[in-house]
């Protein structure tokens, strides 16, 4: 016998790996240049050369063991040590080495960080629609439940309001994602002030620590001069989740962290169950090359500019065709109005074109899809045939 539960998990893949999946066997057919396939946040924007030059001058002067070799279950404490003194520098806190744990990636941060708060299955977490799809399956992995707030449909900030409603004495947390995906949008100091309100009247009114679990994966990616605030200066309780998929280019080589700040409450505790839940998921040291490879690279980003320069080609490409898009203030998403109020059914019309953009049902906001911009900008300028052509086949109807 096998778990029925695991076995769905991997016989279904996610909407966006499905699609990736199909660009990948349409481009065999018909030709890459002729797949238009906005699917994953795969970046395509290069590395910084900051990464290739570490990763040569670590296997020209260390060790192979130092190298290649078991870290310390928690990271490497010299990495941990540099990621502190980058956080003080950059965000005047008072970080030190044993506020951070190295992870395989911001699934990993965020599944060891669910499972370390997880208590029992009455446990719930919060998600704000629109959301990372994954969300669920790693709150349910953890033994909690998902419990979700409505998109504001407007400016797709937080709706304060129905979030206070959702509280009750089960609530663990909320995971917020700004940037967002799959939106772009970045919450607003307002926003975040609100918030901060909210979960320490209720964390009092419940006489528990009601967390906020910050996904931070496209928190440099931020366009027109807008900075991403540290979170724990507006709300003491918060965990930040965080990887270099998008940052550094590197998605495939599976490097994160997870910060517990001193401030938060009880804050050894959590670290230690942070520790414990990384032993029982198997996630005990992370990447130990790339670990040293970050260390070199602090502070380094890939070339933002060009996510920029996709961004307004793409907004301002589909807004004058008549689609209504989001505008995206960081990440690299463009959220655009469906043609239809069924998204699934738009995005299979898309993809009969061999436009791959994905339906916004699993991001919990229906009648919307997401496009990953994230590209080659000659395959966005050819695309704009496309996104005509399937918008003038929904006027004819």
């Amino acid at each position: 016998m096998i778990s029925k539960e695991m076995y769905e998990l991997g016989a279904k893949r996610s909407v966006i790996r499905e699609l990736f999946e199909y660009g990948k066997q349409q481009s065999a057919i018909v030709g890459k240049e002729n797949v238009f396939d906005f699917s994953i946040g795969n970046p395509t924007v290069p590395a910084p050369d900051c990464v290739k030059e570490s990763i040569i001058e670590l296997l020209k002067t260390k060790k192979s063991d130092e190298i290649h070799g078991y870290t310390s279950a928690q990271g490497d404490f010299e990495v941990r040590k540099c990621l502190a003194d980058y956080m003080n520098n950059t965000y005047n806190c008072k970080l030190k080495a044993e506020n951070f744990y190295m992870t395989c990636g911001a699934a990993a941060s965020l599944s060891i960080t669910l499972k370390a708060l997880t208590v029992n299955s009455d446990d719930e977490f919060i998600i704000i629609a629109p959301y990372f799809p994954e969300y669920r399956v790693f709150i349910k992995n953890s033994g909690a439940k998902a419990v979700v707030v409505p998109a504001d449909a407007k400016d797709f900030q937080i709706q304060v309001d129905l979030l206070e409603k959702s509280i009750n004495s089960h609530t663990k947390g909320i995971i917020i994602n700004s940037p967002n995906n799959p939106s772009g949008v970045v919450y607003s100091e307002k926003t975040l002030k609100s918030l901060a309100d909210l979960l320490k009247k209720k964390s009092k009114e419940y006489q528990k620590p009601l967390y906020i679990i910050s996904d931070e994966p496209y928190r440099e990616i931020v366009y027109d001069g807008i900075q991403i605030p540290y979170i724990p200066d507006y709300y003491e309780n918060t965990i930040v989740c965080y990887s270099y998929s998008k940052s550094l280019s590197l998605p495939g080589e599976r490097i994160g962290y997870i910060l517990i700040p001193d401030c938060l409450e009880n804050a050894k505790d959590v670290y230690t169950a942070v520790c414990g839940a990384g032993r029982s998921l198997g996630y005990v040291c992370a990447p130990s090359l790339f670990q040293r490879v970050i260390m070199k690279c602090m502070g380094e980003t890939s070339d933002i500019a060009l996510y920029d320069t996709n961004r307004k080609l793409l907004y301002d490409g589909l807004s004058k065709m008549g689609y209504q898009c989001i505008r995206p203030d960081g990440a690299f998403y463009l959220f655009v109005k469906s043609l239809e109020e069924n998204a699934v059914n738009f995005s299979e019309n898309a993809k009969k074109l061999n436009l791959l953009i994905v339906p916004s049902d699993d991001f919990g906001c229906p009648g919307y899809v997401r496009v990953s911009y994230c590209v080659d900008t000659e395959m966005i300028k050819r695309s704009f045939d496309v996104f005509q052509k399937l918008k003038d086949s929904y006027e004819v109807r």
